[in-house]
């Protein structure tokens, strides 16, 4: 062999594409000496002999194959990638998304072939790149890429309550769903709530839509609580997938419980253990007694509406202008001001449709009113105990008022 023939005879391995089809890919140079088919199968070059200038590199007998096959965009995000080899055996396997972020696997024992163990996440690029070796220590890879599925039915958990707010201490975490939930463990385990300090919390699951979690007892003040939604891909119902993977965070703040006995017609409100204010109060008539239990305010107004049609009462009452509203129940309980009631009925006379009423001024102008001021110091979560109403407890479910229900009933509505 001639100088100049030495000189324009490629060096041992530069047959192979591989440094193309890596920079292409972003996937890191494993082995050395392959060359990749376009289906994801594929044989590589060992290097040539050791004959004169006319030798070509030796082809690996190995056979990759990936499935979902090479530029898919369309897989299901429910299977598993596989990696399987023909005449030879697997040497390494790395799936990743665009992100960069690796897919974990394993290696069957045989070496031919290899299955993910991760869950792939719908809508997202992957790429797959695998290096086989064949008896003759030939080296063979692949480098693919495909993109999975966007579900075409999807569903949603609307939370309570919201990011960086803060509540008061009978506040649960409540978790209304767009569709019906029919896999309801699959989705429980999904979520997760934890607090500091810690304690045991527990989701209960009122109805198919419907999932609250709480502890046994009341928060602590100044509990941090952090809910945890990783419903992404979850399949809540037969092809119903979750789209949320997120965090909701809040704070629990001062303690104030407050009892309202309508036999005394009383409101006495307990703020971090004393007592901090009492008002006289309008509780329900004998024909529309007020719900006994553990209300706890979802909702503040400071003017609202209350239509007696929207209750089931026919044209009882209408009014434009409620002041200093806070709801206690789903079914239109509300603790709230009252300026058409005369002075001399608060703390002597049940006469409201269920509601308990404080006294008031149209326009909820004037901060001085027993309204205004219990308003004022109340917050979302807050827990209004109506006792001696004459009425039955109200239903857990009837609002955010899960804490009329016994703890080891409370658990037996897991799904875990």
């Amino acid at each position: 062999m001639t100088a100049s023939e030495k000189q324009h005879r490629p060096a041992q391995g530069q047959w192979s594409r591989r440094g193309v089809l890596t920079g292409l890919l972003g996937a890191p140079v494993l082995l050395v000496a392959a060359c990749s088919g376009s289906s994801g199968s594929s044989g590589g070059s060992g290097g040539a002999s050791g004959g004169g200038g006319g030798d070509t590199p030796k082809t690996s007998a190995a056979k990759i194959t990936v499935s979902p096959a090479d530029g898919v965009t369309d897989a299901a995000f429910t299977d598993p990638v596989k990696v399987t080899v023909t005449d030879g055996k697997l040497g390494s396997v790395k799936v990743t998304d665009a992100a960069g972020k690796a897919i974990a696997g394993q290696l069957a024992a045989d070496g031919t072939s290899w299955t993910s163990t991760d869950p792939l996440v719908s809508g997202t690029k992957y790429t797959v790149a695998a290096v086989a070796t064949d008896g003759k220590k030939l080296e063979a890879d692949s480098n693919t890429a495909f993109a999975t599925a966007t579900p075409a039915n999807t569903f949603v958990g609307y939370f309570t309550p919201e990011n960086g707010s803060t509540v008061g201490v009978g506040m649960p975490v409540s978790i209304n769903f767009n569709k019906p939930v029919t896999d309801k463990k699959a989705v429980q385990q999904a979520i997760t709530v934890v607090a500091e300090p810690g304690v045991e919390i527990v989701g209960h699951w009122f109805s198919s839509t419907r999932l609250d979690f709480r502890p046994e007892q009341y928060w602590a003040k100044g509990t941090k609580v952090t809910l945890k939604l990783r419903l992404k891909d979850v399949e809540g119902a037969k092809g119903v997938y979750g789209t949320q993977s997120k965090d909701v965070s809040f704070t629990v703040g001062r303690s104030q419980v407050s009892v309202a006995d309508l036999s005394a017609d009383t409101l006495t409100v307990t703020t971090d253990g004393k007592v901090t204010a009492t008002y006289p109060v309008i509780g329900g008539a004998p024909e529309h007694k007020t719900w006994a239990g553990k209300l706890v305010i979802a909702e503040q107004y400071l003017q609202t509406k209350m239509d007696s049609q929207t209750v089931g009462l026919g044209d009882e009452y209408n009014i434009p202008d409620v002041p200093h509203a806070q709801r206690l129940t789903s079914s239109g309980t509300f603790i709230h001001g009252n300026y058409w009631s005369p002075a001399s009925a608060f703390g002597s006379a049940n006469t409201s449709h269920g509601c308990i009423a404080l006294r008031d001024v149209k326009g909820a102008g004037d901060p001085g009113t027993n309204a205004a001021k219990f308003y004022a110091s109340s917050m979302t979560g807050d827990v209004v105990e109506v006792v001696n109403s004459g009425d039955k407890t109200v239903d857990p479910s009837n609002g955010l008022n899960g804490w009329n229900m016994g703890w080891a009933d409370w658990k037996a509505g897991s799904a875990l």
